[in-house]
């Protein structure tokens, strides 16, 4: 690590990181090279399509956690869809899932067919890390207090707020939001639209634990960042 001259607070912030490349257009190649940055910079796990979770596994061996999304990024798969994508994902080897929740029910206040899949999906991922995308750029206040509930009640790791393919990432004030919202053994992921080093400590200090994001390793390693 010493060669790559980080200084200890971006080593802590990369400690966070899920590096992440999910383009319709991603190839191996990128994968693959997704992959040997993310070991180089020893960051938190590498978040990628389904389709390559199995490469990817078999390539990086158990040195580093792989992440991969479940009805992505729309939410709108059926219940029994995105468990057997997540079972066919875990089999592949993925250690974390990141899930989409079905907007449409939480737009009709439908939380009951929102625990319900919360419910399946948290015994599809037994033993791995369950992360759920609440989308929180289109859902209100009184949508997102709900989420938290929903999350901490069936036991999921992590409430993530954005896929990064929407109208909007994270905010702050989201995240400050779903810390204060959700219970003590749920974590909060903020990902989308973290593009500098200083919105990475600020989404920190504000509650987040885990940052979804392609950008920071570009950034640390002084390159052009654009991107997730």
């Amino acid at each position: 690590m010493s060669n790559l001259n980080l200084t200890p607070e971006e080593i802590d912030i990369l400690s966070t990181v899920d590096h992440t490349m999910l383009a319709q257009t991603s190839t191996w190649e990128q994968i693959l090279s997704l992959c040997e940055e993310a070991l180089a910079y020893k960051v938190a796990s590498v978040c990628i399509p389904p389709s390559y979770v199995a490469r990817a596994s078999e390539y990086l061996a158990g040195r580093l956690s792989v992440c991969t999304v479940i009805g992505f990024p729309n939410g709108y798969n059926t219940t029994a869809t995105k468990v057997f994508e997540a079972k066919e994902a875990i089999a592949a080897g993925a250690t974390e899932i990141d899930m989409v929740i079905n907007l449409g029910d939480v737009h009709q206040g439908n939380y009951d067919a929102v625990r319900s899949e919360l419910k399946a999906m948290r015994k599809a991922c037994s033993g791995v890390i369950l992360k759920v995308i609440v989308e929180a750029c289109l859902l209100s206040e009184e949508e997102k207090i709900q989420m938290c509930r929903l999350v901490t009640e069936e036991h999921a790791d992590f409430i993530k707020t954005s896929t990064g393919f929407s109208t909007g990432g994270a905010t702050l004030e989201d995240v400050a939001l779903f810390k204060h919202n959700v219970g003590p053994d749920i974590r909060v992921k903020a990902a989308g639209g973290i593009s500098t080093m200083d919105d990475a400590k600020a989404f920190l200090a504000a509650g987040a634990s885990r940052l979804g994001t392609s950008r920071i390793i570009k950034i640390v390693k002084k390159l052009h960042a654009e991107g997730y």
